[in-house]
């Protein structure tokens, strides 16, 4: 059991799951739950590992992006109004358009970002997915290489083809041993263990022995996120909420379905899968920060400026406090 969401004096809701935490050598540092063998898609926790393709085949510098064009790349973001014109700059430096876009639509997660929309009878575009950035970052590799922009969500298309040997060298997985589904936004995402997630996200805090091009986009790509939190998710995000916090020593990403992994810059990489997954994006941050403070990343005051995510408050419709959501595990000190 990984969370419990309690009501008053009793526990209503259990959260079953698994997390690991792995160091970049592929040594299990403490688990819960059976993460080894626990496989799971990595939704859009595998969103630096897709950028890290667009940084490693040149096309990044080709097109002369920014870190915060990378950060925006790896982004599941709000829709808030910064993340809609980094996109839209992503796109136009590749010679794209919003209208290259094949993420589909949907509101931004952002209240008053779609309350704005709303008011103004405008339907949102495909610029106001949250995974826009991704797409915009796939359509410029696919510019760089050569290969067709139409269709570039496809497994057998160039892009994607090239997305999956870099997530098998992060991974130290083969392509047969990966599960290929379909994401959210129609592009394929990799069913892999827990453990692996964050073996992946040790190494791409420490890249040690992969190819000096996958450690210059491992560099490339943290070094983005970390720099420019905000445009990575946004406000009220837990992403954006601990990079900025922990300034430069924690890479998170968060994905749906109860996905979240996080990166120690010492090389250790945090993963959690909640079984019953989860709509919101964040879900397992009670979790990740209880491994956080167990591996010492994190200091007493941190923890209280993240305390709306290692305790999220439960709310009746009225907006009073009803409940919170609690960790039920002790982790042993990890430092």
């Amino acid at each position: 059991m990984l969370l419990e969401i309690a009501r008053g004096p009793l526990v209503e809701e259990i959260q079953r799951g698994h997390l690991a935490i792995v160091d970049a050598e592929g040594t299990t540092l403490a688990a819960l739950g059976d993460p080894e063998h626990a496989v799971a898609y990595w939704r859009s926790s595998a969103k630096p590992f897709q950028s890290m393709a667009l940084v490693a085949s040149g096309a990044a510098d080709a097109f002369g992006f920014a870190a915060e064009d990378l950060a925006v790349c790896s982004a599941s973001h709000n829709g808030e109004a910064v993340h809609i014109s980094r996109v839209a700059h992503v796109l136009d430096l590749a010679g794209n358009t919003p209208g290259d876009l094949q993420c589909g639509a949907h509101p931004p997660y952002d209240q008053a970002s779609a309350a704005a929309l709303e008011r103004a009878g405008t339907a949102p575009s495909a610029l106001h997915s949250n995974c826009s950035g991704k797409h915009a970052g796939m359509l410029a590799l696919a510019r760089h290489l050569g290969a067709p922009t139409e269709g570039y969500r496809r497994p057998d298309h160039p892009v994607q083809r090239l997305i999956l040997e870099t997530v098998c060298r992060f991974t130290g997985l083969r392509s047969d041993e990966i599960v290929i589904g379909v994401d959210g936004c129609g592009v394929p995402c990799f069913g892999i263990s827990v453990s692996r997630m964050a073996l992946a996200f040790a190494r791409v805090m420490r890249p040690d022995g992969l190819p000096v091009a996958d450690q210059r986009a491992a560099a490339a790509v943290r070094g983005a996120m970390m720099s420019h939190p905000y445009l990575v998710a946004g406000a009220g995000r837990f992403d954006t909420d601990l990079m900025r916090i922990a300034g430069g020593r924690i890479l998170v990403k968060g994905g749906a379905s109860g996905v979240l992994c996080a990166g120690l810059e010492r090389g250790v990489g945090i993963a959690v899968k909640l079984e019953s997954g989860s709509r919101h994006l964040g879900s397992g941050a009670p979790a990740i920060v209880a491994a956080l403070r167990a591996l010492g990343a994190i200091g007493d005051a941190e923890l209280a400026d993240l305390t709306a995510h290692a305790h999220p408050v439960v709310r009746n419709v009225a907006g009073q406090s009803v409940g919170e959501t609690r960790v039920p595990f002790a982790l042993p000190a990890l430092r």
